[in-house]
């Protein structure tokens, strides 16, 4: 059987939909209407952003800043090759409660980053390069999954 090799633009495509529909926009592919990550963090205010959930005791907050330095992370790593130094635990340890003021810089940061990712991601030409299709993929799977646990934490709070 022949394999047929998939066009760079048709990568590019289908990547950046996914990561728009993670971040900005459902579009139909995976998530409900009006359950992506800005969507959904759009309606949590400070109080809710700041409640601990379980035994570990994560936040909405800390989910927001977890992926944050994870975006922060793929972004190094795309224009270095190389993984920056990150200490996984801190954002877990240091990030708890927020005000109004804090809660809206955590989430302009996000929106921040997320951006710079995707444009890095848009400028993506060679999906051969060495990681490269596998850090924009981590990039949408790791958000989506704590989308998840926002969206199940705001439930919670919310019941």
């Amino acid at each position: 059987m022949k394999s047929t090799p998939i066009h760079p633009a048709t990568v590019s495509a289908a990547v950046l939909e996914l990561f728009d529909e993670t971040f900005e926009r459902v579009q139909g592919l995976y998530l409900d209407r009006q359950t992506s990550l800005f969507e959904t963090l759009a309606e949590v205010s400070a109080e809710q952003a700041s409640q601990r959930m379980g035994r570990e005791q994560a936040t909405i907050a800390a989910h927001v800043a977890h992926i944050i330095v994870y975006l922060e992370m793929i972004e190094h790593h795309l224009l270095n090759g190389e993984d920056g130094a990150v200490d996984w635990g801190e954002v877990w340890r240091t990030v708890r409660d927020v005000d109004a003021e804090g809660w809206i810089t955590l989430r302009n940061r996000l929106g921040t980053v997320s951006a710079r990712v995707r444009a890095r991601l848009t400028a993506t030409e060679d999906w051969g390069a060495p990681d490269r299709l596998a850090l924009a993929l981590a990039a949408i799977v790791h958000s989506a999954h704590h989308l998840g646990e926002v969206r199940q934490a705001l439930a919670w709070i919310r019941a």
